[in-house]
């Protein structure tokens, strides 16, 4: 472990936060434009500290980078301590890099509480940077289950109509996997000689009931956020009720945090039982590939499309994570950060139409095309990254889990690539139907194209999504050591 001269990554995390809590202070309606620019100075700085971190990571070096280490409920040995290594740190830049298009995108929608929606968007930021920060199992589960408040909030206050079910759901399901997890932590803190150390876990032997019961307490946790069929029936409530910048950090960073927690403790702490159960995950995960993808083509709501097609992303992760090989395993990682990048641009560019004809019914469209070109353009280079077309940084990594799935077995690669079928399918329709044909209705042939704060927004999206496609190296060169590291450590069996 390297450990760390200058806390880096509390700056990450508690920078957003404090610039949250100033934005909520400041935030009299009487006066938004104040909360609106402070709350962009912050987003933007908050970004800018976790530059370094691309900088000074060392790709060959084993181990926990960037380490800070204190004591802090001295009486129970628990510890505010953080570290990342190759399978977390660009989850730290790109939750701060999707931060600052939310609070773009809501500069001119939001106007009323501007100051407390911009304020839960900067806390709700630092507190997931936490998530992938955190190295004692207390401060993972405190940042994990903290990141629930400031989303159940967005969606309740901000929301659409139905609001109060969407939010109310979602907080339910994730709040009630989140206990199971707490009894599998306190567990393994009492069996390791009262230490919350996530590292020591990782060495602690277990028989195999133990390891299973770990497994499944941990999987309900993770299952739900990601979210994994059959658990996910929260997600399109959320997403369709949330304003455009809860449903952009719901997909790109928070279903994360679910596939995040397999790599830190179901893998590593529960080897044994990751082997014994890998083939009810990898079912579990072709279902959410292919059955969603399916559900995701009936959608005749724009988000609910999306959000179906998130859960279907998300189901090629949690499989290349369950095939134990390097490839499968870089593709999961590749596949999270590029969804990062794409569902984030493809809500934005919903909220960036529903902004200016309040619906989100396809049928209502047609014909944008005409109308607004250059949102146009960006929105079919976004659907292509969906449907995972090379040179989009959607096609990394989900090439990438193919590959491991066909080493691994070449019936579950075959079905997985069944999912780029599906994929493009449900993408291009949607372009279909909504940008292309003959303008629909008044309404469509009165929109306006993208202003420049939308296409600045959109614009840095696609250099996102492209650069990742052509040029994928800083991201996988990252992750390999770390991957190949994990790998070594759930070969060996922790049975005592």
């Amino acid at each position: 472990m390297m450990q760390s001269t200058f806390p880096l990554l509390s700056l990450a995390i508690w920078l957003p936060i404090a610039f949250g809590i100033v934005v909520i202070a400041l935030g009299r309606d009487d006066n938004p434009n104040v909360a609106r620019s402070v709350s962009l100075v912050g987003a933007i700085v908050s970004f800018l500290v976790t530059l370094p971190l691309i900088q000074k990571f060392d790709n060959a070096a084993h181990g926990m980078q960037f380490v800070e280490k204190f004591k802090w409920i001295d009486i129970f040995n628990i510890n505010y301590s953080l570290g990342v290594d190759g399978l977390s740190m660009w989850f730290v830049v790109l939750t701060a890099f999707i931060t600052i298009f939310v609070v773009i995108a809501g500069w001119e929608v939001i106007e009323k509480r501007v100051g407390q929606y911009m304020g839960a968007f900067l806390i709700l930021s630092g507190l997931m940077i936490g998530v992938f920060c955190a190295l004692d199992g207390l401060l993972f589960y405190v940042f994990f289950e903290s990141t629930l408040i400031p989303m159940f909030i967005i969606i309740g206050v901000w929301g659409g109509a139905n609001r109060v079910y969407a939010s109310i759901k979602f907080f339910l399901y994730t709040f009630f996997g989140s206990l199971l997890m707490l009894v599998a932590l306190l567990y393994l803190y009492f069996k390791s000689g009262h230490s919350f150390d996530i590292l020591a876990w990782h060495t602690l032997p277990l028989p195999m009931d133990a390891q299973i019961l770990i497994f499944l307490a941990f999987l309900m946790a993770f299952a739900v956020k990601v979210p994994m069929w059959p658990v996910h029936t929260w997600l399109p409530d959320a997403h369709v009720e949330a304003p455009t910048g809860g449903s952009v950090v719901l997909a790109a960073i928070m279903l994360k945090l679910g596939a995040y927690g397999f790599l830190r403790f179901s893998l590593p702490i529960t080897p044994d039982a990751s082997h014994y159960l890998s083939g009810f995950m990898i079912t579990l995960s072709l279902i959410a590939v292919i059955y969603i993808g399916l559900v995701a083509l009936v959608q005749k709501d724009m988000k609910k499309l999306v959000a179906y097609s998130s859960i279907a992303h998300m189901g090629f992760v949690t499989l290349g994570f369950f095939m134990f090989n390097d490839m499968a395993v870089q593709g999961g990682i590749a596949q999270m950060i590029s969804h990062g990048f794409v569902s984030g641009a493809m809500f934005l560019c919903i909220g960036v139409l529903y902004d200016r004809m309040h619906t989100r019914n396809i049928a209502d469209y047609g014909g944008v095309v005409n109308t607004m070109p250059k949102f146009a353009a960006f929105f079919v280079l976004f659907s292509m990254g969906n449907a995972g077309l090379p040179a989009t940084s959607g096609f990394v990594g989900e090439f990438m889990v193919i590959l491991g799935a066909v080493q691994y077995n070449f019936w579950i690669g075959l079905l997985a690539a069944t999912a780029l079928i599906l994929g493009a399918a449900y993408s291009l329709w949607l372009a279909k139907r909504v940008l292309f044909g003959a303008v629909a209705n008044h309404h469509v042939a009165e929109l306006k194209d993208i202003n420049k704060r939308e296409f600045l927004m959109l614009g840095l999206l696609a250099i996102a999504v492209l650069a990742m496609g052509l040029y994928p190296a800083p991201f996988t060169d990252v992750m390999q050591t770390s991957v190949a590291d994990l790998l070594k450590h759930v070969a060996i069996s922790k049975l005592p």
